[in-house]
């Protein structure tokens, strides 16, 4: 019965999702309106859409496994989620206030749909290379983005219900394929906003069932505090979190500036006027979310205790919420329609994310490739089918990188992540609030930054010592340098490039929507 209830809601949720996707199907009549959703989104849907699409399964899996795998004996701390968690709510904040509406300006006024559609237009691009190259770097780091999300999806039914973990994987790709590929950026939007609010009652009732499991704040805060001495110092208890470490995975907020999946939800609101609201939204959910998730892993130590979890040989820190969700739904028929729920929130999380990352580098794959580079004379309906082609794709290709079922969510999501941050935040923030940047400097910082993710991930970090550092900083850094060096080394904009820039900056002053201007 349990078993039979939990399943039921899962499937509900799940045909929902499709019929979302089936709903607004017959509004893409423009690969614009696929992949931007006519620009018409209100605010509340924009703020949700861009946190839902931003947290993934990393939210409800990886962030509490952070917190508890140090509890047992992993050998991290809840210093290592603490100051990730506070970057990300710091990030998110300062993403909305700083990048939003001048992108929003900035990407209607120039006509760019996609964020290489932006890097082009902005340098008002000829020959494509950077174009290309943007669009490179979206496919390289969005296929294991989203291959995390389908083995996340893959771990939630294998440990439920000890389904074979590749199956399962592949049913849930299907699914967020499914209405992707349908529904295109609408779909992706609207699912994202009910999926935002599923995941936020899983991590209200699950911290509910921790601290009544735990018989209160007080013993399940003293259980983890007993259980490893100094576990709540910030810096660490062994002294491993330097003052640059903190600073390291603080520099995840950096990242922001440079998420594709984010970045079009603020090119797609409907009046620039409202990003006020919709960043208050979205900054007052991200810190309640991400202090719910990390409490989870350090009360869920007390639940997994209670419950003797850790007898089970394949305990994963990861699953907390998992082996939480199935002790809820023991209770009685109404939990287990709850559980459901539950377990509905964390493949919300998985699928809100993966269906924006997989329109980010569908787009970049049939409208700034194909289209722009062999078939530039598309029709519009012609475009929407080779874009749905191309999501299936990539979601063909992100299954064959999710079929290892021991991959870290947590680590693969901080690759891909730093990966865009260095590639395109610096660039972003360039182009935005820098007249003289040039082509020039924006493909030398793009190639310098992507390439330093690897370089400092496994070489120069592999050094020990001051050098293990989150690789995202060093290669911001490197990245923003270059592009300042090139750009002064090259002369600079050209005048009629820095004459729209201008353009743009006297709209933002005006305070005229720029959808009145057309």
């Amino acid at each position: 019965m349990t078993l039979a209830l939990e399943v039921g809601t899962i499937a509900v949720y799940m045909v929902a999702m499709i019929a979302i996707g089936v709903s607004v199907s017959k509004k893409n009549k423009s690969t614009e309106e696929y992949y931007l959703g006519g620009r018409q989104l209100g605010p509340f849907v924009t703020a949700m859409s861009a946190e839902a699409s931003d947290m993934s399964s990393w939210l409800l899996m990886g962030l509490p496994g952070v917190a508890l795998f140090g509890l047992i004996g992993g050998g991290g701390t809840f210093a290592e989620a603490f100051w990730t968690a506070a970057g990300l709510a710091v990030g998110t904040y300062v993403n909305w206030l700083v990048v939003a509406k001048p992108l929003r300006i900035y990407s209607e006024h120039i006509d760019a749909n996609t964020i290489p559609d932006f890097f082009s237009n902005r340098f008002q691009e000829k020959n494509g290379v950077l174009l290309a190259i943007s669009a490179i770097i979206i496919v390289i780091f969005f296929i294991p983005y989203v291959a995390s999300g389908f083995a996340s999806v893959g771990k939630l039914f294998n440990t439920l219900f000890s389904v074979n973990y590749h199956t399962v994987m592949i049913i849930g790709a299907l699914v967020i394929a499914t209405y992707t590929i349908l529904g295109g950026f609408l779909a992706s939007s609207f699912t994202d906003f009910v999926q935002s609010i599923i995941m936020t009652i899983a991590l209200i009732v699950v911290l509910w069932f921790c601290l009544s499991t735990a018989n209160g704040w007080d013993n399940a805060i003293g259980a983890a505090a007993n259980q490893v001495p100094g576990y709540f110092k910030l810096n660490a208890p062994d002294g491993s979190y330097s003052p640059l470490t903190i600073v390291s995975n603080f520099a995840w907020g950096l990242g922001y500036c440079g998420m594709p999946h984010i970045l079009l939800r603020f090119m797609a609101i409907e009046d620039d006027k409202k990003i006020k609201v919709s960043r208050r939204i979205a900054s007052t959910w991200v810190v309640i979310s991400m202090g719910c998730a990390v409490l989870i892993g350090v009360l869920g130590f007390s639940v997994a205790k209670h419950f003797n979890m850790f007898a089970n040989a394949h305990f994963d820190a990861e699953r907390i919420i998992i082996y939480i969700a199935d002790q809820i739904a023991q209770i009685n028929p109404i939990f287990a329609v709850i559980g459901g729920l539950i377990l509905s929130g964390i493949l919300a999380a998985t699928m809100s994310t993966a269906s924006g990352q997989m329109l980010a580098a569908s787009s970049s794959v049939s409208e700034n490739l194909i289209h722009h580079f062999f078939m530039k004379d598309l029709p519009a309906k012609k475009g929407i089918v080779i874009a749905r082609i191309t999501v299936l794709c990539i979601t063909i290709l992100a299954v064959i990188f999710a079929w290892n079922p021991n991959s870290s969510v947590f680590r693969i999501v901080s690759f891909a992540w730093g990966g865009f941050g260095a590639s395109f935040g610096p660039l972003m923030l360039c182009c935005l609030f820098w007249r003289k940047t040039n082509v020039q400097g924006a493909i030398a910082g793009v190639l310098s930054g992507g390439a330093m993710i690897f370089i400092w991930k496994f070489g120069i970090a592999k050094l020990g010592g001051i050098f293990a550092i989150y690789e995202l900083l060093p290669a911001f850094v490197v990245s923003l340098i270059v592009i300042i060096v090139v750009t002064l080394a090259t002369g600079g904009a050209k005048e009629e490039i820095a004459a729209v820039f201008d353009e743009v900056k006297q709209i933002k002053k005006s305070g005229i929507n720029v959808a009145e201007l057309d």
